[in-house]
């Protein structure tokens, strides 16, 4: 009979940490999904704010021809996405000219031949444009694409 008392003693405590365990299990399932389900639905409003919206496309009448290292040209051909906030008049690409000549002039061809390399140019000649573009903290160009690109 004391063999009985002390297995049931024994097992009793057995269940309560297992119906204890489930429980903050459960807690923990509902707070975890709860927690990624805000920061996901945060995270998506506020990218959306930030994101600036397409407007028009302004696309250069001309290409450049930019003068390479080592005797080699690229022929330059762009156009530039403007932002809705940027209105419906196309900006003036004069400073664009001037920008993507001071960017590729003396780059080599080994640079522009990956498309990392060309990716990396391409990323710190938006950044430059977005710069000259913003105006009373609006920004009035968002990408630039390219429509020529030639090496030689």
């Amino acid at each position: 009979m004391a063999d009985e008392k002390d297995t049931t003693a024994v097992e009793a405590p057995k269940k309560s940490k297992k119906m204890l365990m489930i429980i903050v299990a459960a807690v923990l399932v509902v707070l975890g999904g709860g927690g990624a389900g805000a920061f996901f639905l945060l995270r998506d409003s506020t990218a959306e704010a930030a994101a600036p919206k397409k407007g028009i496309i302004t696309a250069a009448e001309s290409t450049i021809t930019v003068n390479l290292a080592d005797a080699h040209y690229l022929k330059l051909g762009f156009a530039l996405q403007q932002t809705e906030d940027s209105g419906e008049e196309a900006v003036d690409l004069s400073e664009a000219y001037q920008l993507a000549i001071d960017e590729y002039t003396g780059r080599t061809v080994t640079e522009l031949a990956t498309a990392e390399g060309r990716a990396k140019i391409k990323e710190e000649l938006l950044a430059k444009l977005i710069k000259a573009y913003t105006e009373d903290d609006v920004e009035m160009v968002m990408d630039i694409y390219y429509t020529s690109f030639v090496t030689q």
